[in-house]
């Protein structure tokens, strides 16, 4: 069903999204199919598939979208993003990660290239007009960003110029050279909406009053916000002497003391850039109530660790989850129906539920 939420796009007028929007599960289910399936996901990087003839299989949003997908690279090293779904039964090809050069399901012994192309299904040769285009797997659409790859299910927009917004600020850094560091790696368990952690991260309004340690080394009065169509970037300058990007000349901020770009993709991603490196944030739906946040450190710079703003990053996300799980509590009163944005300081909530709303709309 289509709704009608109505954000002024005037952000000196508009009203947030409604209370409702948190506490209906209609909604929550109803983001399923017009949000989650029309967006694109981050779903790992190049070291799942690192040799050629290889397959990964993964599930797309446990637990939410549950979509059985494939990773594969064939014998010319190209990598492609299938279903896991074999077109005869419907059985799952593969469990578990396998060096391999075909696909081959153990339930009737359907074949498949690693491309997804049909080869082969015994007994099948009185079966007329067989095979058919859809006895292919299903390709979904793949992007990679360095190390970093990107599938969708039903995408309704480009990620190319997604890809081409945040390169205008990161685009000098090899992202090529950065490297998991799967011991910085974590997961977070917050008891909210993931939009309302969306709605946090995407404000600096909140730091003097809820981060005091990233406070000090944030000059919170030149905190910038930048909006792109499906993305928006926050600027987190130096206060003082802390750890700051070595920008090029050609660059749009050369001469300022950069300590941070934090990205946030429509709906879900964030991709914070330090001088030390990336951390990947994936907010992943679990039910109207919880969500779980998983961070994945990437390191450039180990030298560069543990300082600036890129440093206590358990401690701020910490920080943030009791925000957030105190407005889970308070958006499910009675007496609460909607706020207003900052036009200075809530941009990037205005262009996330401008967002939402749309895609909801349609």
């Amino acid at each position: 069903m289509g709704y009608n939420f109505d954000i002024d796009p005037d952000i000196t007028k508009a009203e947030t999204l409604p209370a409702s929007f948190y506490r209906d599960p209609e909604i929550f289910e109803a983001l399923k199919k017009t949000v989650f399936y029309r967006s694109w996901q981050w779903i790992g990087d190049t070291t799942l598939i690192n040799t050629a003839q290889n397959a990964y299989p993964f599930i797309l949003l446990d637990g939410f979208l549950t979509e059985p997908m494939l990773l594969t690279k064939d014998g010319d090293e190209t990598i492609h993003c299938l279903t896991n779904v074999c077109t005869h039964r419907g059985n799952l090809l593969l469990d578990g990660p396998a060096k391999t050069r075909k696909l081959i399901c153990g339930y009737h012994g359907r074949r498949f290239a690693l491309d997804g192309n049909f080869e082969h299904m015994p007994e099948f040769k009185e079966t007329k007009d067989f095979p058919r285009p859809c006895d292919n797997l299903h390709r979904f659409p793949l992007r990679r960003w360095g190390p970093l790859l990107f599938a969708g299910l039903h995408t309704s927009f480009d990620f190319e110029s997604v890809l081409n917004d945040m390169n205008e600020r990161v685009g000098f850094l090899p992202l090529d050279q950065f490297e998991l560091h799967e011991s910085r790696g974590k997961d977070y368990i917050v008891n909210a909406h993931w939009a309302l952690y969306c709605d946090n991260y995407l404000e600096g309004f909140h730091i003097p009053f809820v981060h005091e340690d990233l406070d000090a080394v944030l000059d919170y009065g030149s905190y910038d916000t930048v909006l792109y169509n499906y993305c928006n970037l926050q600027i987190g300058y130096a206060e003082g002497a802390e750890e700051v990007f070595d920008l090029p000349d050609n660059h749009p901020d050369f001469g300022k003391k950069v300590a941070a770009y934090y990205y946030w993709v429509f709906p879900n991603m964030m991709f914070n850039f330090y001088p030390w490196g990336l951390s990947v944030n994936l907010v992943q739906p679990i039910s109207m109530n919880q969500t779980k946040v998983t961070f994945s450190s990437y390191v450039y710079d180990v030298a560069k660790l543990d300082k600036g703003a890129g440093s206590g990053l358990d401690k701020v996300e910490l920080e943030d989850e009791a925000v957030v799980e105190g407005v889970q509590k308070g958006v499910r009163s009675e007496f609460y129906k909607a706020g207003r944005f900052s036009p200075n300081r809530e941009k990037g909530v205005h262009h996330f539920h401008r967002l939402l709303a749309e895609f909801l709309n349609t």
